[in-house]
């Protein structure tokens, strides 16, 4: 596995440790502020040389709250995906999977720092085709005991992340 999973627009290539010392050195510029960590995946599917595959991106964004923020993104490619309720699950458990990665070595490295609140960030909304499975993958990322926020709010899936997707 490739050690730089992770991306920034200013500091390249990053490997897990780094993006938690880069957090971590982001909440320690300001320690009275309040802090949001998002963690939010979307994704595009496409054809090349003749098979189907999806890229996932998985954003991860610390927002200093009134006050800017700075974001990481990494990217993983998947075969095909054979229906808009099969990415969408797989979009929220990537999330899932990188909150349950990354929450527990920032909780050892922000000890004395500001407290954050932590959001999955899913790419479904009132509107549009996904609205009929807003109640299944909210329910998947609180019955992790995580906060879950949709489109207009969820913009850590639909804007950040498919940035770079």
């Amino acid at each position: 596995m490739e050690d730089k999973l992770f991306n920034n627009p200013t500091a390249g290539k990053l490997s897990e440790e780094e993006l938690i010392k880069e957090i971590t050195a982001f909440m320690s510029e300001d320690r009275k502020a309040n802090y949001k960590l998002i963690i939010g995946t979307d994704s595009h599917s496409h054809r090349e040389n003749g098979l189907n595959s999806v890229d996932f991106v998985t954003a991860v964004v610390i927002h200093r709250i009134g006050k800017g923020g700075r974001y990481f993104w990494h990217k993983i490619r998947k075969g095909k995906i054979v229906s808009l309720q099969e990415k969408i699950y797989t979009e929220t458990l990537l999330s899932l999977a990188m909150a349950e990665k990354l929450v527990p070595k920032l909780k050892e490295n922000l000890v004395g720092l500001a407290p954050y609140d932590l959001e999955i960030h899913i790419d479904v909304g009132e509107t549009g085709p996904t609205r009929e499975m807003i109640k299944e993958v909210v329910g998947m990322v609180t019955g992790n005991g995580y906060v879950a926020k949709i489109k207009p709010e969820g913009y850590g899936a639909y804007v950040v992340a498919d940035k770079h997707t």
